[in-house]
């Protein structure tokens, strides 16, 4: 607890101060009144925002990947609440929008400064785990290192039974100051352990192997029985609608200035061979559910390849000359801005692929089982896999596992302030040696 207080103290310093030497910057003593007010609004946002997101648990005290995204995410939905109740309230001539702005830049390198520093400070003054973790070891083997202390139940008489009061008082002074105990236990047993560590005043877990082969997450209940969650989306309501508003407002930006570059390319294909300009292809959204992809047409009509049985190749005979130019530089893609429009794409995912597609003549589930856990968020028009270099044709097993993985990665790991990272180092992979 001292931890997270003092973690939640220092970024309030942090920004009352950036905040503070804005207003300064902009209006001297006299950028007071402003000051107080941007801080009247901003801290009890972002602390409210904080702490419902978890910015402040103890994953943000050891990881500072989670640490950071979290504490980031917070501050720009911060910043966006601000500003909407700037904008909807009126109060822009009360309000600087200059001292705001300048506080918002300077913080944001401040708050990822002192989070990746009190994460060394602790685990240079603590060790690399800053938390007084126990494992209680009841006639199991333990063939992993755990960086914790693991003690043998029966060496020091710890029974799982609360008819003994000597007992009950033994078990907790052992875990006196404790922030986390962990009992591994034959199945039999389980249940009087489970009913024991009821009785202490921590965190109490049972170790349950088996649940690995499951995959569960967590547990729930049904009436009066208890459930065992092995699937839950990876994104939750709030991050389902953040990552759609964005998709949105950035295709509607982008639209205008596309308008007239995507005419010219529709007047080519259509100058160059008879048929549709637009390419429709079922391809494996979200959740497993088919949808029809667009793209421009790269390909004479007559050879196009609906089922997506066979991946394009160098030097493809069925490829026209605008469409070889429109697929080395990606523009055949930019049709997909109307799916993301649709809702049946996003503007980065895991690519979507036919339902044909193979590698090695094998179908791609027939090649790894994790294959359609990719799907379980929407497709994208660009992804980690693809930034990372891995598009093109998929010839061998590799092709296909290269991607997933990235993909299964992206699935993990997802935030807001990565898919603008990804769309950022997108441009640096447009034109690619594997593009054809």
């Amino acid at each position: 607890m001292a931890l997270r207080f003092a973690l939640l103290a220092s970024e309030i310093a942090a920004i009352i101060l950036t905040f503070g030497v804005a207003a300064f910057m902009r209006h001297g003593l006299a950028g007071l009144d402003q000051w107080l007010t941007v801080m009247s609004v901003t801290l009890p946002v972002y602390l409210g925002t904080a702490l419902n997101s978890k910015a402040y648990d103890l994953e943000s005290i050891r990881d500072f990947r989670t640490s950071a995204k979290r504490a980031i995410m917070a501050f720009l939905f911060t910043i966006g609440t601000v500003t909407l109740m700037v904008f909807f309230l009126k109060v822009s001539s009360d309000f600087s929008r200059l001292v705001f702005g300048m506080g918002t830049v300077m913080c944001v390198p401040i708050l990822l400064g002192l989070r990746l520093f009190y994460i060394r400070l602790t685990r240079r003054v603590m060790g690399t785990n800053p938390f007084s973790e126990l494992i209680i070891r009841d006639g199991v083997a333990l063939p992993e290192h755990y960086d914790a202390m693991v003690i043998d139940a029966a060496a020091h008489n710890l029974q799982p039974s609360t008819r003994d009061p000597v007992n009950i008082q033994r078990l907790g002074n052992f875990v006196h100051n404790i922030d986390r105990v962990v009992v591994a236990c034959p199945p039999e047993r389980r249940v009087q352990w489970a009913f024991v560590l009821k009785a202490l005043d921590i965190d109490a877990e049972l170790c349950v192997p088996e649940l690995d082969e499951l995959g569960a997450v967590s547990m729930c209940q049904l009436g009066n029985s208890s459930t065992m969650v092995v699937s839950a989306g990876p994104m939750g309501l709030r991050s389902r609608l953040m990552k759609r508003g964005f998709d949105v407002a950035l295709v509607l930006t982008v639209l205008p200035f596309l308008a007239i570059p995507m005419a010219l390319v529709a007047l080519a294909i259509k100058l160059e061979s008879p048929g549709p300009v637009l390419f429709r292809q079922v391809r494996i959204g979200r959740g497993n559910r088919p949808f029809h992809i667009l793209k421009f047409r790269s390909m004479r009509v007559e050879l196009c390849d609906a089922q997506g049985n066979r991946s394009a190749g160098r030097d493809d005979d069925r490829i026209t000359r605008v469409g070889n130019f429109i697929r080395k530089t990606s523009i055949d893609e930019l049709p997909q801005i109307l799916n993301v429009l649709i809702g049946n794409m996003s503007i980065v995912g895991p690519r979507p692929h036919a339902v044909g597609s193979r590698a090695e003549n094998l179908l791609f589930w027939d090649i790894d089982d994790r294959y359609f856990h990719r799907h379980a968020v929407k497709p994208g028009l660009t992804g980690l896999a693809q930034i990372r270099g891995f598009r093109g044709a998929t010839e061998v097993r590799e092709d296909l596992s290269n991607r997933l993985q990235a993909d299964l990665e992206y699935r993990a790991n997802w935030s807001l302030l990565n898919d603008i990272m990804i769309i950022l180092a997108t441009f640096r992979v447009l034109v690619h040696r594997n593009a054809f």
